[in-house]
């Protein structure tokens, strides 16, 4: 039988910590599979772009500037089954171990990389807290408080010890997470080309390999809205200090229209049906008592 995620305490390093999944009751449950998940999905990638580790492996070993959408396709399949999969969240977690286990690089500096040393494999969930923090501030009429902040990260520290992130990566309590996160912004993220060519890419969707060539300049103008509107909020919703970094210019009323955006947003999904609400796998997994078999289907058909 699953066990739901309750309160958790920090880990103390002695022993090896409970791995649970995710199920209804959570914020994780309630909350990753909606579809304002992508509007924060740029910021949290472009920070991972600029911790060094990551930028020297997504450089070499990344499909995302020849296949940007199957990327992320793949990657949102990937972030669903992590919360909505079951058991089967915890064989995803060890799947994306063993296929980073070998993704190893050396910079332009000569300093080698592994993606699986502990502090940028840690770092990728620690982008989710922001993300996560950054959409409910702009795109939710439910606003977290301090308490549902510190609810929520207990549910990260959950996610981090399914993917095995080591004890000493991970602050206590979301208290104590907030300086230390914006700590790592100033002082350990880095201007990387990675960076820049992601921002290029968001702004210039290119066709998946599906679409046949006569057909792409129709994609170019119904992809080019979509992918300024994805720049916009990915940068809108990155950390000032990174804005800096990266020189990107963000106005006062750049903020005001991404305010403003987000009060329409945060006012009209929730309304929305279920099927539009949710991504796909977590709308059928929602619906797992109704419809078992169709959550199986959709598992059974996500990208990997």
């Amino acid at each position: 039988m699953t066990a739901a995620v309750a309160p958790i305490e920090h880990a103390s390093g002695a022993g090896r910590p409970e791995r649970q999944v995710f199920t209804p009751g959570t914020r994780m449950w309630e909350d990753t599979g909606l579809i304002t998940f992508s509007l924060t999905a740029g910021s949290a990638f472009l920070l991972q772009t600029m911790e060094p580790s990551i930028a020297a492996v997504v450089d070499e070993h990344s499909s995302f500037r020849t296949d940007a959408l199957g990327r992320a396709a793949r990657s949102v399949a990937s972030v669903m089954m992590w919360i909505y999969g079951g058991e089967e969240a915890l064989a995803e977690a060890a799947r994306l171990r063993s296929m980073h286990a070998t993704l190893n690089s050396t910079d332009g500096q000569g300093r080698k990389h592994q993606a699986l040393a502990s502090g940028p494999w840690a770092w990728v969930l620690h982008t989710a807290v922001h993300a996560f923090v950054e959409g409910n501030k702009y795109f939710s009429d439910d606003k977290l408080t301090d308490a549902d902040k510190e609810s929520y990260y207990r549910e990260v520290v959950q996610l981090m010890r399914n993917f095995s992130v080591a004890p000493k990566e991970i602050p206590a309590t979301y208290a104590e997470w907030e300086p230390w996160f914006y700590d790592q912004v100033e002082n350990h993220l880095e201007v990387t080309n990675v960076a820049y060519d992601y921002l290029k890419v968001i702004q210039t969707l290119a066709p998946p390999k599906q679409v046949p060539a006569v057909l792409h300049p129709l994609w170019n103008v119904a992809a080019t809205p979509l992918g300024k509107m994805q720049y916009f909020f990915t940068v809108g919703t990155t950390p000032e200090i990174i804005r800096e970094k990266l020189g990107l210019t963000w106005t006062a009323s750049d903020e005001r229209k991404l305010k403003a955006l987000g009060w329409v947003i945060g006012r009209t999904v929730p309304h929305l049906p279920e099927r539009v609400r949710y991504f796909p796998i977590a709308y059928e997994a929602r619906r797992l008592e109704r419809d078992r078999a169709r959550l199986r289907k959709m598992i059974n058909l996500r990208p990997v």
